[in-house]
């Protein structure tokens, strides 16, 4: 297996885990209420979603296509 795919599936891993945290982030009554009264969540919360779908999305493109002989 290429570095490349190793570090796809490392980063795969990562972005899932982060995205579980700021899932399970949006589920606290704080964070549910703060969305009610504003609209928004809070930053951390954010930050945990919007990097998690990243470093999934690339973690992915990487475990399929980083191994290829060009």
């Amino acid at each position: 297996m290429s570095p490349w795919r190793l570090l796809g599936v490392a980063l795969l891993v990562v972005g899932l885990g982060l995205l579980y945290f700021g899932w399970q982030a949006t589920e606290g009554l704080e964070e549910q209420a703060r969305e009610m009264i504003t609209g928004r969540y809070s930053d951390q919360t954010t930050w945990f979603l919007i990097g998690g779908a990243a470093a999934a999305l690339v973690g992915l493109l990487l475990t399929l296509f980083g191994g290829r002989n060009r």
